[in-house]
């Protein structure tokens, strides 16, 4: 391994989410690897710090493939940072390329494991995205596409659609808000997951959240159709109504305030005793990181509020207050909300 010290005008790590960061980019630096020991050493508070991004590290590492991942944010912003400054950007480390338990550093590697475990199944994910989406918007910021029959799409952050004909998309990730041109003979179709949309002259809102899709409609008429036509009957939306059909098949349906649908498009989250995990996933696209929940009943727990957009860290603290939850900013893009 390379002893040689690390280059003078990088910046030395100060808080534990730095030093995770720095140990994963560069695995193989023993330099750097004694300045850790060095920095964990020096303080109580220090070796706190990193139980804490620790523990926060496994639980990002244990998501489950096909729920939104975390570290996309963070992974994306440092790839693109180090190739702005010309920096070589390395392939996505593997749990091979990282010290072993066995090593002088034990346990204190392991998170690091589950780290690089986590942005192999993001760098991977994203790369399967970006070769099927025709369209795509980024962490914080949203994207406005028109379609060739006057169609439009409102891409909400960290969202993703591919465009298979004139009148026909499907909404890879995120959400989007559609306004379309309504043409009898040509009906526009989105398909979603395990459902289909089809308009019958309107515009309405469809967001794929975690584990369920979600339909809401603001004008005219809309027909949902689950994607295995015998798993369940076709559903007529008008104005003001919301459907929404789980992974399992499972169909709620409800009335939604006409100004409440889509209303991130307005810049706010209007949210009406849902659950707080939902809540949060909601906020997850506005937020240049990624947020933890922990607590075995708070995730279930029902919630009402109005979320600014704009300020996300703010709603999350409102969130947490709302739980009596305590939140607790690691760096700029670690939040973890804890609660019962």
């Amino acid at each position: 391994m390379d002893r040689a010290p690390d280059p003078a005008n990088e910046a030395q790590p100060v808080r534990a989410s730095e030093w995770l960061v720095a140990l994963a980019d560069r695995p193989e630096s023993i330099a750097l690897r004694e300045r850790f020991d060095a920095w964990l050493a020096a303080s109580p508070a220090h070796a706190e710090e990193w139980a804490e991004i620790s523990r926060t590290a496994r639980l990002v590492g244990s998501a489950r493939p096909g729920e939104p991942q975390p570290w996309e944010a963070f992974a994306a912003r440092r790839r693109a940072e180090r190739a702005a400054a010309g920096a070589r950007v390395p392939e996505a480390v593997s749990e091979a390329r990282l010290p072993q338990p066995a090593t002088a550093l034990g346990w204190r590697w392991m998170p690091l494991v589950a780290a690089a475990a986590c942005l192999f199944l993001v760098f991977g994910s994203d790369l399967m995205m970006a070769l099927r989406a025709d369209h795509a918007s980024g962490a914080t910021t949203s994207g406005k596409i028109r379609l060739s029959d006057g169609s439009t799409i409102r891409l909400a952050p960290r969202s993703a659609v591919e465009v298979t004909g004139s009148r026909h998309v499907r909404l890879l990730k995120g959400e989007a808000f559609f306004e379309v041109i309504h043409d009898e003979r040509h009906p526009f179709v989105v398909e979603a997951r395990e459902i289909s949309v089809k308009d019958l002259g309107t515009a309405f809102d469809v967001r794929l959240g975690t584990g369920s899709t979600d339909v809401s409609v603001r004008e005219g008429l809309v027909e949902v159709t689950p994607a295995q036509r015998a798993s369940g009957v076709t559903e007529q939306l008008v104005p003001g109504d919301w459907l929404r059909i789980t992974s399992a098949g499972r169909t709620e349906r409800g009335r939604i305030a006409l100004d409440d649908v889509a209303s991130w498009t307005r810049g706010h989250l209007v949210a009406k005793n849902r659950p707080v995990s939902e809540v949060v996933d909601a906020l997850r696209p506005y937020f240049d990181g990624f947020i933890v929940l922990r607590g075995e009943r708070m995730p279930d727990q029902p919630l009402t509020g109005f979320y600014d957009l704009s300020d996300p860290l703010a709603a999350l603290n409102a969130v947490a207050r709302a739980q009596g939850a305590t939140l607790r900013q690691l760096s700029p893009w670690i939040v973890v909300i804890s609660g019962p």
